[in-house]
């Protein structure tokens, strides 16, 4: 090799690494671009469209007459609140949710508001045999008697179609599960009711799993109801969900009414069911016996609802058939003090 090949050598060598370093410029830029536009896909996608927009304020049906033997005149739940169903085992929660989840589901035409509900089932209590044989009672009682065994059974399907079912084993599931219906309640402007049965399921999880600090133990149900709280506030849902006592006293139902959970969840509440078990024996359920059915269980459910300048309360009975929830008695109250 030559002396005067040495030169020409070191002159690719140097053009070779300028090759390189621009070639690896021009792909780090190309790199940003692609990135830029998978951002600005990713800002268009999360972007609002006009019916998300009007799905979240103005489609979503107010459930103020769900149920008025339950709540106070002109007192029932609206946009964006919460009902809690509180009491002890054995004392007509579950039965009550089935009652407002077939009130939801059921067509206008059986006395139904016709709106699409989600079942949050952490206790994996749900009885669908037990739901389905409601349906079927309330439309074969609304339904002519001339429709046919295919109609009767197109409408229990189309009442089906409107009911979500989710399973939680724990506050991190529930949690999730909250974070995924946001896109369900985004997308599906009639869907108006969460029931969740049971709020208070991981209550003693929770508490063995965080240790000796308290807010370790209320973190996940914290973080629940904060979330719960955005969603009721940007879509306009309205949520019941069932709580159960942790003890019984011998001093009556009302003991049962002060919620143990946690602050976030408690400052949810709007409405608070509390519900007990009247003595069979009571002149009510005799009542009902009169009437050629047998002695049944009588359950009293009392409301209590908090406005801005009063609380109204409202005591119902009720006694469970066949058919499902059957009301027979209800009285109201107004206590007119400065709610809290």
């Amino acid at each position: 090799m030559s002396l005067r090949t040495v030169p020409n050598i070191t002159v690719l060598r140097h053009f070779a690494a300028f090759t390189m370093k621009r070639r690896g410029q021009e792909v780090s830029s190309s790199s940003r671009r692609r990135r830029g536009r998978k951002e600005d896909e990713a800002r268009a996608e999360m972007s609002e469209s006009g019916a998300q927009l009007f799905a979240r304020l103005e489609g979503r049906c107010c459930l103020k007459d769900i149920e008025p033997h339950l709540f106070p005149e002109d007192g029932g739940p609206d946009h964006g609140e919460v009902v809690e169903l509180c009491g002890t085992e054995g004392t007509g929660k579950t039965e009550l949710l089935y009652h407002l989840l077939c009130r939801c589901v059921l067509p206008e035409a059986a006395g139904g508001l016709e709106v699409d509900v989600v079942f949050v089932d952490t206790d994996y209590s749900l009885d669908m045999l037990r739901l389905v044989s409601i349906l079927d009672s309330r439309l074969n009682t609304a339904l002519s008697s001339n429709s046919s065994a295919r109609s009767e059974e197109a409408a229990l399907r189309s009442c089906l179609s409107r009911l979500l079912v989710v399973h939680c084993s724990s506050s991190s599931q529930l949690l999730l599960t909250l974070h995924f219906l946001e896109t369900s309640l985004s997308s599906r402007p009639s869907l108006a009711l969460l029931l969740i049965d049971s709020i208070s399921a991981f209550y003693w999880l929770d508490r063995c799993g965080g240790g000796a600090s308290f807010a370790k133990q209320e973190e996940k149900l914290s973080k629940c109801a904060e979330l719960l709280e955005r969603l009721l506030r940007d879509y306009r849902v309205t949520v019941f969900a069932s709580c159960h006592a942790i003890r019984r006293s011998s001093s009556g139902p009302s003991s049962s009414s002060d919620s143990y959970l946690c602050r976030p969840w408690q400052r949810l509440v709007s409405h608070r069911l509390l519900c007990s078990r009247q003595d069979p024996v009571d002149s009510v359920a005799a009542a009902v016996g009169d009437r050629g059915q047998r002695m049944q269980p009588v359950f009293t459910v009392r409301c209590t609802s908090s406005s801005c300048s009063m609380k109204s309360f409202r005591s119902s009975s009720f006694c469970v058939t066949d058919g499902g929830v059957e009301f027979i008695g209800t009285s109201s109250s107004q206590d007119s003090e400065q709610s809290r």
